[in-house]
């Protein structure tokens, strides 16, 4: 033979293509405490650290004839040594596997090492690969810690070997097996039926249930038979519990909850226990605006409205009144079956001081208070109870103008009245401070009539006509155009303050206050009380005046001198 032993086994290394990183497979023929030698038909065996043949127990996994790859790392180190790699063997035999799943589209195992930005480390049989946070499941996932340290599945998205460059997928696994589940579920889901779900999100009006694939809206009203303010009040996510199934839209695939249908409903119990005008105990469970809700049983709440907490506080905020689980005393006062609401009173539970105070008192009884209030229309007075008096400002004073008599009073004033009607019903009690005194108009036109001469003293002189005193408190006018049958331009040249007047009373409006009078009207009155007079005489006395003028002129003077 020509060729040498040599020769023939440098052409048996190229047909290995021994070139660094090259995997041969070799055999074990030594086990040491620190390293194992393994011979792969090269020059010299290699030497391989121990701990590179360990699981992930810790226990060596190879045995003196054992077969195994090996990566290649140098030929000859200078010292006529081999140097192999069982780590990078296994790295390379992990990119074939990889690969492999890769163009299967099939699932691979690891587990999630620790969190980066954007999200999370997966070591997937000694290599790295990177889980972005929005592929750790089928919703957001912020905490990963009872993931981690298991084993899980996930589907490769990128695998790139040159740039060492790997993404994987859970979230692609659970949605498959979601897809499988969710077409079960969907074809054997009824309404009516009870499952088990897990709280998927919460939300203000309600929350998510995941019911294995498919997902559900259990809506706030249908968590409970009470109240519930926020869904988070009786629900946490996370949560496994029972559900029912109350309507189901194969065409939309949309699922619609109920938690509170599981129990009883608990307003049958309240129509056979409860009626209007009961009274029971009632704790507050919510502060409105416009009043306060109290529970009267678990499960059974009423509104009790704000004009129904006291019989005079009316305008202000309930949170005043009474405060979140305070226990009252209230009203049954209205149930409505078919609404399912429930009218509450706490005032009705306390004695209604109108009705104590139309009690103790009658329309014409003097009552003493402090003001409360002015307004533009009278005066509240305070009286015991808690509850006012109205006086209008048309019954504060006889002489003064409504807005003069207002100003005469302040806030904090004590009065006294007198009682002009009581309406316990209406709560309103309507009172008097001019009264106290006699009323000048009505005991003057008391004894007038219509028809009757007056006397009086001009206390006044317009363009429109003149004012007359008649009494103490009592005036009237006479309109420019019942003064005289004459047309008068200038009052003043005919009268003067403090003039003597005799008038007629041509009417009297006790409502409105008014008398009329008029001096034109009695001038004719008395020349027609002397026409007629004269008519009488002048058949029988010749000897007097002998023209009718005259006798007018002589009759009218008797007249006046009566």
């Amino acid at each position: 033979m020509s060729e040498s032993f040599a020769e023939l086994f440098e052409e048996s290394l190229q047909e290995l293509e021994m070139a660094p990183g090259a995997i041969v497979t070799g055999t074990v023929i030594a086990i040491e405490d620190d390293f194992v030698i393994v011979n792969a038909g090269l020059k010299s065996e290699g030497v391989i650290p121990r701990h590179q043949f360990f699981d992930d127990n810790g226990d060596l996994t190879v045995e003196v004839g054992s077969e195994v790859k090996v990566a290649l790392e140098t030929m000859e180190d200078g010292f006529g040594t081999t140097q192999l790699s069982r780590e990078k063997a296994k790295r390379a035999e992990a990119w074939l596997e990889l690969e492999k799943a890769f163009e299967g589209d099939e699932i691979i195992k690891g587990r999630i090492t620790g969190k980066v930005r954007g999200g999370f480390t997966v070591d997937v049989n000694t290599i790295h690969a990177f889980l972005p946070g929005s592929l750790v499941d089928v919703r957001p996932v912020r905490d990963t810690s009872h993931l981690e340290s298991q084993e899980l599945e996930f589907k490769l998205v990128k695998l790139d070997a040159k740039r060492n460059n790997i993404v994987v997928s859970r979230r692609a696994v659970l949605e498959a097996a979601y897809i499988l589940e969710r077409e079960k579920l969907l074809a054997n889901m009824k309404e009516g039926q009870v499952v088990k779900g897990i709280v998927k999100n919460i939300t203000d009006y309600g929350a998510f249930i995941d019911l294995g694939g498919v997902d559900g809206l259990l809506h706030i009203t249908d968590i409970a038979w009470k109240r519930v303010k926020h869904p988070s009040e009786a629900l946490t996510v996370g949560e496994e519990i029972d559900i029912q199934i109350l309507r189901f839209d194969k065409e939309k695939n949309r699922v619609s909850l109920g938690l509170k249908q599981l129990t009883d409903d608990p307003w049958t119990q309240l129509i056979s226990n409860y009626s209007a005008g009961m009274k029971a105990k009632a704790k507050v469970t919510n502060l409105t605006d416009y009043g306060c809700f109290a529970e009267i049983e678990n499960g059974i709440e009423g509104l009790i409205h704000v004009s129904e907490m006291d019989w005079t506080n009316k305008n202000v905020h309930p949170s005043k009144v009474v405060q979140l689980g305070d226990e009252v005393d209230v009203m049954l006062l209205d149930i409505d079956k078919e609404r399912r609401r429930i009218s509450l009173g706490m005032k009705q539970c306390t004695p209604n001081p109108w009705q104590t105070f139309s009690e103790q008192f009658t329309k014409g009884d003097r009552v003493n208070g402090v003001i409360r209030s002015i307004t533009d229309f009278g005066i509240f007075v305070g009286m015991d109870g808690g509850i006012d008096g109205l006086v209008h400002q048309s019954d504060l004073s006889w002489d003064d103008s409504d807005k003069d008599a207002v100003k005469r009073f302040k806030k904090g004033d004590e009065v006294e009245a007198v009682i002009l009607s009581i309406d316990s019903e209406r709560e309103r009690i309507a009172l008097g401070i001019k009264q106290l005194d006699g009323d000048p108009f009505s005991e003057y036109t008391s004894t007038k009539s219509k028809g009757e001469t007056v006397k009086g003293t001009v206390s006044e002189i317009t363009s429109k006509g003149l004012v007359l005193t008649l009494a103490e408190g009592v005036e009237s006018s006479v309109r420019i155009a019942e003064v005289s049958r004459d047309r008068v331009e200038n009052l003043s040249s005919l009268y003067f303050i403090g003039d003597e007047v005799e008038a007629m009373v041509v009417n009297i409006d006790r409502r409105s206050r008014v008398i009329a009078l008029s001096i034109k009207q009695l001038e004719i009155a008395q020349e027609k009380k002397a026409m007629d007079s004269v008519s009488q005489q002048s058949d029988v006395d010749l000897s007097g005046p002998t023209t009718i003028g005259d006798l007018i002129k002589a009759q009218m003077k008797k007249i006046d001198s009566k």
